[in-house]
């Protein structure tokens, strides 16, 4: 039987622990899935990353998705490797080039899964023709993320088709790229599919504004990646009314204790796949985005300067100090 850890016992164990224990772990990237890594590069940022978004808000990019089904219509649904690569990647936009040349996109890579699963293309229609409303809500999403973070940074967003992975990747240079077919097939996360990619992009962008000298390490913790995507949830619900991962609200009700007591003797191992990264398309996973989100809600709504809270959210690079301030134990009760 499980039994309940208080705040100050929670505390006293934590304050117990040994200085080695509290040694910075380094990680190489983030990710929003096993199936879907949002790569957070480490270059400079450019005046054009750093520089407030304009009233109108970041640049949101759709018209590679448009630009896709026109060749595709046009194929009758088979296009060719050639086509794809001519008329679609090579004729498309910057951040279309950025996903190309990062995670390898290519006519002949697109035009192998179309093959293979042509169902999750001919699908992906039905998520293209929520994007204008996307595109809207987002603007405001991020617009409010300038408004409580103001040293935010706003690179493009570009939603486009790719070949059937990654949902998303990510740098505060060349900004986010989504890959409309991948996260429209993830039909475990919000069944509102406008919903969906409005918050799992709110999601993405919190990853561009978080400190580099931890979403660059090289050998991250269940804690240290649990607290970044932690993050990451909470500045979605923040600034877009919900965090990505929605199916967890029922999935972990009344389960709290159990999760998290489970969670603690975790931390500081860096084999994170039994918390993290460990969805599929068919099958969501990923319990560690659930526990570093209620850490985080947890900092902040301790916290009386809610601004500084979430500067400190966004700008942690120590996860075991932030661990210590948040006031979070196993199963503690959240607003």
């Amino acid at each position: 039987m499980l039994r309940a850890v208080s705040a100050k016992g929670y505390a006293r164990q934590r304050a117990a622990e040994s200085s080695e224990e509290k040694l910075k772990r380094i990680c190489v990237g983030v990710f929003i899935a096993a199936l879907a890594c949002a790569t957070i590069s480490g270059a400079p940022q450019s005046a054009t990353s750093t520089a407030s978004a304009p009233e109108s808000g970041p640049v949101i990019q759709i018209e590679d998705v448009t630009l896709f089904y026109k060749v595709y219509d046009a194929a009758g649904a088979h296009p060719t490797a050639d086509q794809l690569q001519h008329d679609y990647i090579d004729a498309g936009s910057d951040g279309l080039h950025h996903l190309a040349e990062a995670r390898r996109v290519t006519g002949e890579a697109i035009a192998k899964n179309l093959a293979a699963r042509p169902e999750m293309y001919s699908d992906a229609k039905r998520c293209m023709a929520v994007l204008p409303r996307v595109r809207e809500r987002l603007q405001v999403a991020l617009l409010k993320l300038g408004q409580l973070y103001p040293e935010a940074k706003f690179p493009p967003v570009t939603i486009a088709v790719g070949r059937g992975k990654p949902v998303a990747i990510g740098s505060p240079v060349s900004g986010i790229q989504v890959g409309l077919e991948a996260l429209c097939a993830t039909n475990w996360l919000n069944p509102n599919v406008e919903d969906r990619f409005v918050h799992v992009i709110a999601h993405e962008y919190a990853h561009v504004q978080q400190a580099r000298s931890l979403v660059d390490d090289e050998h991250p913790s269940v804690l240290e990646m649990s607290l970044i995507e932690g993050a990451a949830e909470f500045t979605a619900e923040l600034i877009s009314g919900e965090v990505s991962n929605s199916q967890f609200k029922e999935s972990t009700k009344g389960r709290e204790l159990e999760i998290e007591t489970a969670f603690v003797p975790d931390e500081d191992k860096t084999d994170i796949s039994k918390w993290l990264y460990n969805s599929t398309l068919e099958k969501p996973g990923d319990l560690g985005y659930w526990v570093g989100y209620r850490i985080v809600k947890s900092h902040y709504q301790h916290a009386t300067d809610k601004t500084k809270a979430l500067r400190e959210i966004l700008q942690m690079t120590d996860p075991r100090a932030f661990l210590a301030k948040s006031g979070w134990y196993p199963g503690i009760q959240l607003e």
